[in-house]
């Protein structure tokens, strides 16, 4: 039981380590979704959160129908403020840290050009942040993994040699 348990404990901490990776992928994936419906719909960004609510995969598809929902809605509140506050709900629930987060939220923040171009930039720089990001955890991921893994192993094995 003692060996299992720390496998186990070892087995969470890869995953947990995948699971960021997943979550920016996600990200990325909802910014590229963003980035069409600005570039070929020629549609704001308030209006492509409800068109792209379809394309995504839960948490996210119910988060963008209520941002679009409430933007239709026109109850005076920003868009970025909308968009921080349903994304917080479903941030919760993913492994990103403070930096991933505020680098998907970059885009939120400067929402008032009149010109596509310059919003398509913007969500064009978020993605490339969130892919250097990627990029670097994926680059040590595979073998810190397997050295999670190793490691809870082995100090399953050390406490029951303690134990003993």
């Amino acid at each position: 039981m003692i060996f299992g348990g720390c496998l186990g404990l070892g087995v969470w901490y890869r995953f947990r380590m995948n699971g960021r990776i997943r979550a920016l992928r996600s990200l990325r994936y909802i910014l590229e979704l963003l980035a069409g419906e600005v570039r070929y719909g020629q549609a704001t960004l308030p209006e492509c959160c409800g068109h792209i609510a379809r394309y995504l995969s839960p948490p996210f598809d119910t988060a963008f129908e209520e941002i679009g929902r409430q933007m239709a809605e026109n109850t005076g509140r920003s868009f970025g403020e909308i968009f921080r506050q349903e994304m917080d709900r479903v941030f919760m629930s993913l492994p990103l840290t403070e930096e991933d987060r505020q680098a998907f939220y970059e885009f939120t923040l400067q929402t008032g050009f009149a010109d596509a171009q310059m919003q398509l930039r913007i969500i064009e720089q978020c993605m490339e942040r969130l892919r250097v990001t990627q990029e670097q955890l994926e680059k040590g991921n595979a073998e810190k993994g397997r050295m999670a893994v190793g490691l809870g192993a082995m100090g399953g094995l050390l406490l029951i040699l303690v134990l003993w």
